[in-house]
């Protein structure tokens, strides 16, 4: 199966300036525009860093932490600092915990983990390490608890060993206060969510396609494209986009080369022979390239 992958978000270039990442000209650009997008059938760092490279390094970029982002963004914007989305990773936590934790330390952890997204200024954030720490310190020896299932020892608290190692691998590499850094939020505050890019693209995306679904696969990419061309601030007519558009033929090229898996030596089909279009979302370890 196959995804549509599309990209956008809010981006602070040299100038201090929110919207289009460009260096050297005025703000034009509305903080709810698609600055980029690219079709791919998997998030992966190629990927992503075709996506990135058409665009000027910001200063940072919010991130949900998707799957090759962090290799893209060290080989295509070097100089780029990352936030971290505060609310993806306390959804994180969230996923190990649930929402009302049995034990104790999960009980803690939880609460640790919904604070994040109440974090204002610097002093702030280094209570809330601390807090974290010791959180960790206190919790260490109880989270070392082995149990023997079937003949195996292993962690008797997994998951929230899973819980406190993502956040921890985040705290070690300083991307959860970026937003906060004085330097980079000189000309006003910085986001520490990807909101607006969930809300204002991808459910928008989703919502296209969702209201559409006679659409053959070819048409549903060519809806996400347009709807892409339509909110990037683009100041062309619409015949002049239409112009730049993929044709039926490319796209249907795309799909023959890319899309199409090789028959088992008994004749029977492979898996993933057909692309789907539904899940934008979907995992593939096999990338699907349209610049």
């Amino acid at each position: 199966s196959g995804s549509t992958r599309r990209w956008a978000t809010c981006l602070r270039s040299s100038s201090g300036r929110r919207g289009c990442p460009s260096r050297n000209r005025p703000n034009r650009c509305c903080q709810s525009r698609v600055v980029s997008w690219y079709m791919a059938r998997s998030e992966n760092s190629r990927a992503w860093s075709a996506l990135m490279a058409p665009i000027p390094a910001p200063d940072v970029v919010v991130t949900d932490g998707g799957s090759g982002f962090a290799k893209a963004v060290r080989e295509t914007w070097p100089r780029t600092r990352v936030q971290r989305c505060t609310f993806h990773a306390f959804s994180q936590v969230k996923r190990y915990t649930t929402t009302r934790p049995k034990l104790q330390a999960g009980r803690e952890l939880y609460l640790i983990a919904r604070d994040l997204m109440g974090i204002e200024t610097l002093h702030q954030a280094e209570l809330w390490v601390e807090r974290y720490l010791d959180w960790c310190g206190f919790w260490a020896d109880f989270l070392e608890d082995r149990t023997v299932v079937d003949g195996r020892r292993v962690y008797t608290h997994e998951r929230l060993r899973r819980a406190r190692s993502s956040l921890s691998s985040l705290v070690s590499a300083g991307t959860l206060f970026t937003h906060l850094d004085p330097a980079l939020a000189k000309a006003g505050p910085l986001p520490s969510t990807n909101n607006m890019i969930e809300g204002g693209v991808n459910s928008q995306l989703r919502a296209v396609l969702r209201n559409h679904r006679g659409l053959t696969s070819v048409k549903r990419v060519k809806a996400v494209f347009w709807w892409c061309h339509a909110h990037s601030g683009d100041a062309r007519t619409a015949r002049e986009k239409l112009a730049a558009m993929p044709t039926d033929a490319d796209i249907d090229f795309l799909f023959s080369v890319y899309s199409a898996s090789p028959s088992r030596e008994d004749g029977g089909p492979e898996w993933g022979d057909r692309a789907v279009w539904e899940d934008l979302h979907h995992r593939d370890p096999y990338p699907f390239w349209l610049d």
